[in-house]
């Protein structure tokens, strides 16, 4: 079984799948590591993202208001303020920067989104919902696509090596990302996209229907379009035995 039976399908089940998504590149990074409004760093499984990063040289992390799940007043912790301009001693001081949902709580996501970006020297990583019930009163305001977030990186001069989203049914979706300012660096180890360079945006469906099945598709359960085509398919089986 992928997941424990009765795992939260709302909050915990895309957490864990996000936890997966990093663990598979984040031992290819070194250098300086940066965790942007980390909270406490913790990856909700008993494990700290730093650990996670095992080749770093160093790791920081970032908050903002202690009010919201935010500054800590830990040893090297960094207050920062995503939507202020940014400090000119993080400009491209860190070679990985890494951010959890943390962008969907912020009104002025495309400043906070060009400072994550301005702190990387080379790689950014975000976790953002698709789907999710709104939650917090601190503060959310947006859901993003596979697509917004390419060309928000685009905007920014970085390019996605990686996108992934979680397909599970009658669940949250997450959306995984890997971008750079070196592409020709990490292509070989870290590419996912299509052909054309585009971020991927069709899942395999687990309850077919009559729709594409586009990001988020198994996480909406539609039983009666998916009994209807499943009759159709049974009916065209049939008449296609029945005629040979």
């Amino acid at each position: 079984m992928k997941y424990p039976l009765l795992i939260d399908r709302k909050f915990r089940l895309p957490r864990v799948w996000s936890n997966a998504e990093l663990r598979k590149f984040a031992h290819l990074f070194e250098g300086d590591i940066v965790n942007v409004s980390a909270w406490q760093d913790a990856d909700k499984e008993g494990h700290t993202y730093k650990s996670y990063f095992t080749k770093s040289a160093s790791y920081t992390i970032t908050n903002y208001k202690s009010d919201a799940r935010g500054f800590q007043g830990s040893d090297g912790e960094i207050f920062l303020d995503l939507t202020a301009p940014l400090p000119s001693e993080l400009e491209g001081r860190f070679d990985v920067v890494f951010n959890h949902t943390c962008l969907e709580h912020i009104f002025e996501v495309e400043k906070a989104f060009e400072n994550l970006c301005r702190m990387s020297s080379d790689i950014v990583i975000t976790v953002v919902p698709f789907l999710q019930q709104m939650h917090t009163d601190y503060g959310d305001f947006w859901r993003f696509t596979p697509t917004a977030i390419q060309k928000l990186f685009a905007k920014n001069g970085m390019e996605v090596l990686y996108s992934s989203f979680n397909s599970d049914v009658s669940a949250s979706v997450y959306i995984f990302t890997v971008a750079t300012r070196n592409r020709s660096k990490w292509q070989r180890e870290i590419n996912n996209l299509t052909p054309s360079g585009d971020v991927i945006t069709f899942e395999k469906p687990v309850m077919p229907d009559f729709y594409d099945p586009m990001v988020g598709s198994n996480a909406i359960f539609n039983p009666g379009d998916y009994i209807k085509a499943l009759s159709l398919r049974i009916k065209a089986l049939f008449k296609r035995n029945h005629t040979k």
